[in-house]
Protein backbone atom coordinates (compact mmCIF):
# COMPACT_ATOMS: atom_id res chain seq x y z
CA UNK A 1 0.00 0.00 0.00
CA UNK A 2 1.39 3.43 -0.97
CA UNK A 3 1.67 6.37 1.39
CA UNK A 4 -1.12 8.14 -0.50
CA UNK A 5 -3.44 5.13 -0.21
CA UNK A 6 -2.68 4.93 3.51
CA UNK A 7 -3.52 8.62 3.93
CA UNK A 8 -6.77 8.17 2.01
CA UNK A 9 -7.64 5.22 4.26
CA UNK A 10 -7.05 7.27 7.40
CA UNK A 11 -9.20 10.10 6.03
CA UNK A 12 -12.03 7.71 5.26
CA UNK A 13 -11.84 6.21 8.75
CA UNK A 14 -11.90 9.69 10.31
CA UNK A 15 -14.83 10.67 8.10
CA UNK A 16 -16.88 7.60 9.10
CA UNK A 17 -16.06 8.40 12.72
CA UNK A 18 -17.35 11.95 12.29
CA UNK A 19 -20.56 10.75 10.66
CA UNK A 20 -21.07 8.31 13.55
CA UNK A 21 -20.52 11.11 16.10
CA UNK A 22 -22.82 13.39 14.09
CA UNK A 23 -25.60 10.80 13.98
CA UNK A 24 -25.21 10.01 17.69
CA UNK A 25 -25.36 13.65 18.77
CA UNK A 26 -28.29 14.44 16.48
CA UNK A 27 -30.25 11.38 17.63
CA UNK A 28 -29.53 12.16 21.29
CA UNK A 29 -30.90 15.64 20.63
CA UNK A 30 -34.02 14.21 18.97
CA UNK A 31 -34.35 11.57 21.72
CA UNK A 32 -34.25 14.27 24.38
CA UNK A 33 -37.46 15.62 22.87
CA UNK A 34 -39.42 12.39 23.44
CA UNK A 35 -40.37 12.99 27.09
CA UNK A 36 -40.14 16.80 26.87
CA UNK A 37 -42.11 18.04 23.88
CA UNK A 38 -45.50 16.51 24.86
CA UNK A 39 -45.19 18.01 28.35
CA UNK A 40 -44.27 21.42 26.98
CA UNK A 41 -47.25 21.25 24.63
CA UNK A 42 -49.48 20.32 27.57
CA UNK A 43 -48.13 23.24 29.58
CA UNK A 44 -48.80 25.65 26.70
CA UNK A 45 -52.28 24.13 26.26
CA UNK A 46 -53.16 25.03 29.83
CA UNK A 47 -52.88 21.46 31.15
CA UNK A 48 -55.56 20.08 28.80
CA UNK A 49 -54.50 16.44 28.19
CA UNK A 50 -56.93 15.82 25.32
CA UNK A 51 -55.92 18.97 23.46
CA UNK A 52 -52.23 18.26 24.09
CA UNK A 53 -52.66 14.74 22.69
CA UNK A 54 -54.26 16.06 19.50
CA UNK A 55 -51.57 18.70 19.05
CA UNK A 56 -48.81 16.17 19.69
CA UNK A 57 -50.26 13.90 16.97
CA UNK A 58 -50.28 16.90 14.60
CA UNK A 59 -46.64 17.62 15.45
CA UNK A 60 -45.64 14.00 14.84
CA UNK A 61 -47.47 13.87 11.50
CA UNK A 62 -45.91 17.13 10.37
CA UNK A 63 -42.45 15.85 11.27
CA UNK A 64 -43.03 12.85 8.98
CA UNK A 65 -44.34 15.09 6.20
CA UNK A 66 -41.26 17.29 6.34
CA UNK A 67 -39.05 14.20 6.14
CA UNK A 68 -41.08 13.06 3.13
CA UNK A 69 -40.73 16.34 1.23
CA UNK A 70 -37.28 17.54 2.30
CA UNK A 71 -35.15 14.37 2.29
CA UNK A 72 -35.26 13.99 -1.53
CA UNK A 73 -34.28 17.65 -1.95
CA UNK A 74 -31.31 17.35 0.40
CA UNK A 75 -30.25 14.10 -1.23
CA UNK A 76 -30.32 15.64 -4.71
CA UNK A 77 -28.47 18.77 -3.53
CA UNK A 78 -25.75 16.57 -2.04
CA UNK A 79 -25.39 14.73 -5.38
CA UNK A 80 -24.90 18.10 -7.10
CA UNK A 81 -22.87 20.18 -4.61
CA UNK A 82 -21.30 17.50 -2.40
CA UNK A 83 -22.17 15.99 0.96
CA UNK A 84 -20.17 18.38 3.18
CA UNK A 85 -22.09 21.65 2.54
CA UNK A 86 -25.48 19.95 2.84
CA UNK A 87 -24.54 18.18 6.07
CA UNK A 88 -23.05 21.29 7.68
CA UNK A 89 -25.99 23.48 6.65
CA UNK A 90 -28.49 20.97 8.04
CA UNK A 91 -26.60 20.55 11.33
CA UNK A 92 -26.31 24.33 11.77
CA UNK A 93 -30.00 24.75 10.94
CA UNK A 94 -30.90 22.11 13.52
CA UNK A 95 -28.98 23.98 16.22
CA UNK A 96 -30.64 27.31 15.40
CA UNK A 97 -34.02 25.60 15.32
CA UNK A 98 -33.58 24.16 18.82
CA UNK A 99 -32.80 27.68 20.03
CA UNK A 100 -35.96 28.90 18.30
CA UNK A 101 -38.03 26.21 20.03
CA UNK A 102 -36.43 26.95 23.40
CA UNK A 103 -37.80 30.49 23.32
CA UNK A 104 -41.05 29.88 21.40
CA UNK A 105 -43.75 31.92 23.18
CA UNK A 106 -46.76 29.91 21.95
CA UNK A 107 -47.84 26.58 20.46
CA UNK A 108 -47.98 28.15 17.00
CA UNK A 109 -44.36 29.22 17.16
CA UNK A 110 -43.41 25.85 18.62
CA UNK A 111 -45.15 24.22 15.66
CA UNK A 112 -43.11 26.36 13.25
CA UNK A 113 -39.98 25.17 15.02
CA UNK A 114 -41.08 21.54 14.71
CA UNK A 115 -41.64 21.99 10.98
CA UNK A 116 -38.11 23.32 10.53
CA UNK A 117 -36.85 20.58 12.85
CA UNK A 118 -38.32 17.92 10.57
CA UNK A 119 -36.72 19.54 7.52
CA UNK A 120 -33.24 19.79 9.01
CA UNK A 121 -33.39 16.29 10.53
CA UNK A 122 -33.76 14.97 6.98
CA UNK A 123 -29.95 15.32 6.75
CA UNK A 124 -29.64 11.65 7.76
CA UNK A 125 -30.20 10.77 4.10
CA UNK A 126 -27.06 12.76 3.25
CA UNK A 127 -25.13 11.08 6.08
CA UNK A 128 -26.03 7.67 4.66
CA UNK A 129 -24.90 8.78 1.19
CA UNK A 130 -21.61 9.93 2.75
CA UNK A 131 -21.11 6.44 4.20
CA UNK A 132 -21.63 4.94 0.74
CA UNK A 133 -19.01 7.35 -0.69
CA UNK A 134 -16.21 6.57 1.75
CA UNK A 135 -16.61 2.84 2.40
CA UNK A 136 -15.96 -0.07 0.09
CA UNK A 137 -19.18 -1.91 -0.86
CA UNK A 138 -18.16 -5.02 1.08
CA UNK A 139 -17.73 -2.91 4.25
CA UNK A 140 -20.93 -0.88 3.99
CA UNK A 141 -23.12 -3.21 6.02
CA UNK A 142 -20.71 -2.88 8.95
CA UNK A 143 -20.65 0.92 8.56
CA UNK A 144 -24.44 1.10 8.41
CA UNK A 145 -24.52 -1.15 11.46
CA UNK A 146 -22.53 1.52 13.30
CA UNK A 147 -25.06 4.10 12.12
CA UNK A 148 -27.82 1.90 13.50
CA UNK A 149 -25.91 1.68 16.78
CA UNK A 150 -25.77 5.48 16.82
CA UNK A 151 -29.55 5.58 16.52
CA UNK A 152 -29.91 3.03 19.31
CA UNK A 153 -27.48 4.91 21.54
CA UNK A 154 -29.19 8.23 20.90
CA UNK A 155 -32.69 6.95 21.56
CA UNK A 156 -31.48 5.13 24.67
CA UNK A 157 -29.62 8.04 26.26
CA UNK A 158 -31.69 10.90 24.85
CA UNK A 159 -35.00 10.30 26.66
CA UNK A 160 -33.20 9.67 29.96
CA UNK A 161 -31.22 12.89 29.63
CA UNK A 162 -34.33 14.78 28.52
CA UNK A 163 -36.28 13.57 31.54
CA UNK A 164 -33.59 14.75 33.97
CA UNK A 165 -33.19 18.12 32.27
CA UNK A 166 -36.95 18.66 32.18
CA UNK A 167 -37.06 18.28 35.96
CA UNK A 168 -35.03 21.51 36.13
CA UNK A 169 -36.92 23.38 33.41
CA UNK A 170 -38.98 22.25 30.40
CA UNK A 171 -37.04 24.65 28.17
CA UNK A 172 -33.60 23.51 29.27
CA UNK A 173 -33.51 20.35 27.06
CA UNK A 174 -33.95 22.53 23.95
CA UNK A 175 -30.96 24.65 24.94
CA UNK A 176 -28.85 21.53 25.52
CA UNK A 177 -29.91 20.15 22.12
CA UNK A 178 -28.96 23.45 20.49
CA UNK A 179 -25.54 23.35 22.15
CA UNK A 180 -24.95 19.74 21.02
CA UNK A 181 -25.93 20.51 17.42
CA UNK A 182 -23.85 23.70 17.18
CA UNK A 183 -20.79 22.04 18.73
CA UNK A 184 -21.26 19.23 16.22
CA UNK A 185 -21.38 21.79 13.39
CA UNK A 186 -18.22 23.49 14.66
CA UNK A 187 -16.41 20.15 14.84
CA UNK A 188 -17.52 19.23 11.31
CA UNK A 189 -16.62 22.65 9.90
CA UNK A 190 -12.97 22.07 10.76
CA UNK A 191 -12.73 18.27 10.47
CA UNK A 192 -15.16 16.91 7.86
CA UNK A 193 -13.71 16.40 4.34
CA UNK A 194 -15.82 16.23 1.21
CA UNK A 195 -16.61 12.66 0.15
CA UNK A 196 -17.99 13.10 -3.37
CA UNK A 197 -15.42 14.26 -5.96
CA UNK A 198 -16.60 16.90 -8.44
CA UNK A 199 -16.21 14.54 -11.38
CA UNK A 200 -18.69 12.10 -9.78
CA UNK A 201 -21.42 14.69 -9.09
CA UNK A 202 -24.46 15.25 -11.28
CA UNK A 203 -23.85 17.95 -13.87
CA UNK A 204 -27.00 19.94 -13.06
CA UNK A 205 -30.01 19.85 -10.81
CA UNK A 206 -33.12 18.13 -12.12
CA UNK A 207 -35.86 19.51 -9.88
CA UNK A 208 -38.29 16.89 -11.16
CA UNK A 209 -36.25 14.41 -9.12
CA UNK A 210 -36.34 16.65 -6.03
CA UNK A 211 -40.02 16.06 -5.33
CA UNK A 212 -40.81 12.85 -3.44
CA UNK A 213 -42.55 11.16 -6.35
CA UNK A 214 -39.73 12.10 -8.70
CA UNK A 215 -37.13 10.73 -6.30
CA UNK A 216 -39.04 7.45 -6.09
CA UNK A 217 -38.64 7.00 -9.87
CA UNK A 218 -35.02 6.07 -9.20
CA UNK A 219 -36.27 2.97 -7.41
CA UNK A 220 -37.93 1.75 -10.61
CA UNK A 221 -34.88 2.37 -12.79
CA UNK A 222 -32.57 -0.24 -11.25
CA UNK A 223 -33.05 -3.99 -11.01
CA UNK A 224 -34.62 -5.16 -7.73
CA UNK A 225 -34.33 -1.69 -6.17
CA UNK A 226 -38.10 -1.14 -6.02
CA UNK A 227 -38.54 -4.55 -4.40
CA UNK A 228 -35.94 -3.73 -1.75
CA UNK A 229 -37.63 -0.36 -1.18
CA UNK A 230 -40.91 -2.22 -0.60
CA UNK A 231 -39.13 -4.40 1.95
CA UNK A 232 -37.88 -1.21 3.61
CA UNK A 233 -41.32 0.39 3.65
CA UNK A 234 -42.96 -2.61 5.35
CA UNK A 235 -40.06 -2.75 7.81
CA UNK A 236 -40.46 0.95 8.64
CA UNK A 237 -44.22 0.56 9.05
CA UNK A 238 -43.75 -2.29 11.53
CA UNK A 239 -40.96 -0.45 13.35
CA UNK A 240 -43.28 2.43 14.27
CA UNK A 241 -45.65 0.27 16.35
CA UNK A 242 -43.70 0.32 19.62
CA UNK A 243 -43.04 4.09 19.73
CA UNK A 244 -46.76 4.64 19.10
CA UNK A 245 -48.38 2.23 21.59
CA UNK A 246 -45.71 0.73 23.84
CA UNK A 247 -46.26 2.94 26.90
CA UNK A 248 -50.02 2.43 26.77
CA UNK A 249 -49.76 -1.27 25.90
CA UNK A 250 -47.32 -2.17 28.67
CA UNK A 251 -49.32 -0.21 31.22
CA UNK A 252 -52.62 -1.77 30.14
CA UNK A 253 -51.46 -5.39 29.80
CA UNK A 254 -48.69 -5.65 32.39
CA UNK A 255 -49.43 -2.76 34.74
CA UNK A 256 -45.88 -1.45 34.31
CA UNK A 257 -44.85 1.75 36.06
CA UNK A 258 -42.91 4.48 34.19
CA UNK A 259 -39.72 3.13 35.79
CA UNK A 260 -40.42 -0.36 34.46
CA UNK A 261 -41.20 1.06 31.02
CA UNK A 262 -37.87 2.89 31.11
CA UNK A 263 -36.07 -0.32 32.13
CA UNK A 264 -37.57 -2.27 29.24
CA UNK A 265 -36.66 0.50 26.80
CA UNK A 266 -33.12 0.48 28.17
CA UNK A 267 -32.85 -3.31 27.73
CA UNK A 268 -34.14 -3.06 24.17
CA UNK A 269 -31.81 -0.18 23.33
CA UNK A 270 -28.70 -1.81 24.77
CA UNK A 271 -29.48 -5.10 22.97
CA UNK A 272 -29.88 -3.22 19.70
CA UNK A 273 -26.58 -1.38 20.18
CA UNK A 274 -24.73 -4.65 20.85
CA UNK A 275 -26.11 -6.24 17.68
CA UNK A 276 -25.45 -3.29 15.37
CA UNK A 277 -22.08 -2.23 16.77
CA UNK A 278 -20.51 -5.63 17.43
CA UNK A 279 -22.30 -8.32 15.44
CA UNK A 280 -23.20 -6.84 12.05
CA UNK A 281 -19.64 -6.85 10.69
CA UNK A 282 -18.72 -10.46 11.47
CA UNK A 283 -22.18 -11.84 10.69
CA UNK A 284 -22.28 -10.16 7.27
CA UNK A 285 -18.84 -11.61 6.48
CA UNK A 286 -20.20 -15.04 7.42
CA UNK A 287 -23.63 -15.07 5.76
CA UNK A 288 -23.51 -12.09 3.39
CA UNK A 289 -25.72 -9.02 3.08
CA UNK A 290 -28.70 -11.02 1.81
CA UNK A 291 -28.41 -13.46 4.71
CA UNK A 292 -28.18 -10.60 7.22
CA UNK A 293 -31.28 -8.95 5.76
CA UNK A 294 -33.30 -12.18 5.92
CA UNK A 295 -32.08 -12.94 9.44
CA UNK A 296 -33.09 -9.47 10.59
CA UNK A 297 -36.56 -9.65 9.05
CA UNK A 298 -37.26 -13.14 10.42
CA UNK A 299 -36.06 -12.11 13.89
CA UNK A 300 -38.21 -9.01 13.80
CA UNK A 301 -41.30 -11.02 12.87
CA UNK A 302 -40.65 -13.50 15.69
CA UNK A 303 -39.77 -10.77 18.20
CA UNK A 304 -42.95 -8.82 17.48
CA UNK A 305 -44.98 -12.04 17.77
CA UNK A 306 -43.51 -12.70 21.23
CA UNK A 307 -44.21 -9.12 22.31
CA UNK A 308 -47.80 -9.26 21.06
CA UNK A 309 -48.62 -12.68 22.55
CA UNK A 310 -46.71 -12.51 25.88
CA UNK A 311 -49.30 -12.67 28.70
CA UNK A 312 -46.82 -11.51 31.36
CA UNK A 313 -44.07 -8.92 31.55
CA UNK A 314 -41.38 -11.54 32.10
CA UNK A 315 -42.34 -13.37 28.94
CA UNK A 316 -42.24 -10.04 27.12
CA UNK A 317 -38.57 -9.76 28.10
CA UNK A 318 -37.92 -13.16 26.48
CA UNK A 319 -38.54 -11.46 23.15
CA UNK A 320 -36.01 -8.67 23.70
CA UNK A 321 -32.85 -10.52 22.51
CA UNK A 322 -34.77 -12.04 19.60
CA UNK A 323 -36.13 -8.63 18.62
CA UNK A 324 -32.63 -7.11 18.85
CA UNK A 325 -31.51 -9.31 15.95
CA UNK A 326 -33.83 -7.22 13.76
CA UNK A 327 -30.87 -4.82 13.81
CA UNK A 328 -29.35 -6.78 10.91
CA UNK A 329 -32.16 -5.57 8.63
CA UNK A 330 -31.14 -1.96 8.03
CA UNK A 331 -27.43 -2.53 7.39
CA UNK A 332 -28.07 -5.50 5.11
CA UNK A 333 -30.71 -3.62 3.11
CA UNK A 334 -28.66 -0.40 2.82
CA UNK A 335 -25.61 -2.34 1.64
CA UNK A 336 -27.65 -4.16 -1.01
CA UNK A 337 -29.34 -0.97 -2.24
CA UNK A 338 -26.20 1.18 -2.42
CA UNK A 339 -24.51 -1.44 -4.61
CA UNK A 340 -27.24 -0.98 -7.22
CA UNK A 341 -26.77 2.75 -7.94
CA UNK A 342 -23.91 4.90 -9.21
CA UNK A 343 -21.91 7.27 -6.95
CA UNK A 344 -23.78 10.34 -8.26
CA UNK A 345 -27.11 8.69 -7.34
CA UNK A 346 -26.34 7.81 -3.71
CA UNK A 347 -27.86 11.01 -2.38
CA UNK A 348 -31.00 10.56 -4.47
CA UNK A 349 -31.28 6.96 -3.28
CA UNK A 350 -31.04 7.95 0.38
CA UNK A 351 -33.52 10.77 -0.21
CA UNK A 352 -35.96 8.26 -1.68
CA UNK A 353 -35.41 5.94 1.29
CA UNK A 354 -36.08 8.79 3.71
CA UNK A 355 -39.21 9.73 1.77
CA UNK A 356 -40.44 6.16 2.19
CA UNK A 357 -39.67 6.39 5.90
CA UNK A 358 -41.65 9.62 6.03
CA UNK A 359 -44.68 7.94 4.44
CA UNK A 360 -44.47 5.16 7.04
CA UNK A 361 -44.24 7.70 9.86
CA UNK A 362 -47.34 9.46 8.52
CA UNK A 363 -49.50 6.35 8.07
CA UNK A 364 -48.39 4.00 10.85
CA UNK A 365 -49.27 6.08 13.97
CA UNK A 366 -52.92 6.26 12.92
CA UNK A 367 -53.08 2.58 11.90
CA UNK A 368 -51.54 1.24 15.11
CA UNK A 369 -53.18 3.81 17.38
CA UNK A 370 -56.68 3.01 16.11
CA UNK A 371 -55.97 -0.74 16.16
CA UNK A 372 -54.86 -0.57 19.79
CA UNK A 373 -57.98 1.41 20.72
CA UNK A 374 -60.14 -1.20 18.97
CA UNK A 375 -58.34 -4.08 20.71
CA UNK A 376 -58.76 -2.49 24.14
CA UNK A 377 -62.42 -1.60 23.57
CA UNK A 378 -63.18 -5.20 22.53
CA UNK A 379 -60.80 -6.99 24.86
CA UNK A 380 -63.59 -8.84 26.69
CA UNK A 381 -64.47 -10.67 23.48
CA UNK A 382 -61.27 -10.36 21.42
CA UNK A 383 -58.72 -11.06 24.21
CA UNK A 384 -55.94 -9.61 22.08
CA UNK A 385 -54.51 -6.34 23.41
CA UNK A 386 -51.33 -7.06 21.44
CA UNK A 387 -53.19 -6.98 18.09
CA UNK A 388 -51.28 -3.99 16.64
CA UNK A 389 -47.95 -5.64 17.50
CA UNK A 390 -49.10 -8.85 15.84
CA UNK A 391 -49.98 -6.80 12.75
CA UNK A 392 -46.41 -5.49 12.84
CA UNK A 393 -45.22 -9.11 12.97
CA UNK A 394 -47.33 -9.82 9.89
CA UNK A 395 -45.79 -6.87 8.05
CA UNK A 396 -42.32 -8.18 8.88
CA UNK A 397 -43.31 -11.62 7.59
CA UNK A 398 -44.51 -10.12 4.31
CA UNK A 399 -41.27 -8.15 4.10
CA UNK A 400 -39.29 -11.37 4.61
CA UNK A 401 -41.17 -13.16 1.82
CA UNK A 402 -40.58 -10.28 -0.61
CA UNK A 403 -36.90 -10.13 0.35
CA UNK A 404 -36.53 -13.82 -0.54
CA UNK A 405 -37.35 -12.84 -4.12
CA UNK A 406 -35.62 -9.48 -4.55
CA UNK A 407 -32.51 -9.62 -2.32
CA UNK A 408 -30.48 -11.31 -5.04
CA UNK A 409 -26.69 -11.42 -5.38
CA UNK A 410 -25.38 -7.95 -6.07
CA UNK A 411 -23.54 -6.74 -9.17
CA UNK A 412 -19.76 -6.25 -9.01
CA UNK A 413 -18.66 -3.48 -6.69
CA UNK A 414 -17.27 -0.20 -8.03
CA UNK A 415 -13.87 0.81 -6.66
CA UNK A 416 -13.65 3.78 -4.33
CA UNK A 417 -12.21 7.00 -5.74
CA UNK A 418 -8.54 7.55 -4.97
Amino acid sequence: MSEQDSLQGHRRTAAVGFIFVTATIDIIALGIMIPVLPNLIKQMAGGDFALASEINLLFATMFGLMQFFCAPVLGLLSDRFGRRPVLLTSIFGLGIDFLFMAFAPSIRWLFVGRVVNGATAASFSTANAYIADVTAPENRAKAYGMMGAAFGLGFTLGPVLGGFLAEVDLRLPFLVCAALALLNWLYGFFILPESLPKEKRVAKLDWRKANPLGSLQLLRSHKDLLGLATVGFLFQMAHVVLPVIFVLYSGYRYGWSPAMVGLSMLATGVSNIIVQALLVGPVVKKIGERGALLLGLASGALGFAIFGLAPTGWLYFVGVPVFALMGFTGPGMQALMTRRVAPHEQGQLQGANSAIMGIAQIIAPTVFGLTFAFAVNHNETLHMPGLPILIASGLMTCSFLIALQVAKPTPPAEPLPA
